[in-house]
């Protein structure tokens, strides 16, 4: 499949960077590459992708985009989130095709996590 007009780059507002990549490194073993103080590079995280320095806050309540994840499972992630200092904002839920929960980071902003089971 060719990469023309795929979604190929993504990038997400962090006000804290060294925690950002600690605790994105605790509870889905990214692995990062610094550019500088104010942008890390995310590495096998499924797409390319980075974090860049800023107060911003991803939320789905003032209309960002939802990053959703994906995991083989669902409550080992969310254990790992909790545990990783992130808030579960809304708990395992079903939906058609499976079930998810939304959680912030120690930024604030908002992600998801689902699985087909």
């Amino acid at each position: 499949m060719s990469p023309h007009h795929k979604i190929n780059y993504i990038e997400f507002p962090s006000s804290d960077l060294t925690n950002t990549k600690i605790f994105f490194g605790k509870v889905f073993n990214w692995n990062f590459v610094d550019y500088g103080p104010e942008y890390s590079s995310i590495v096998e995280a499924g797409i390319d992708g980075g974090f860049y320095l800023s107060q911003n806050k991803m939320r789905t309540d003032s209309g960002s985009v939802l990053i959703v994840l994906y995991s083989e499972n669902l409550e080992e992630t969310e254990v790992k989130v909790k545990e990783a200092g992130g808030e579960i904002i809304k708990p395992i839920f079903g939906f058609p095709g499976g079930r998810r929960f939304h959680f912030t980071d120690l930024n604030g902003s908002e992600f998801a996590v689902w699985s087909e089971k």
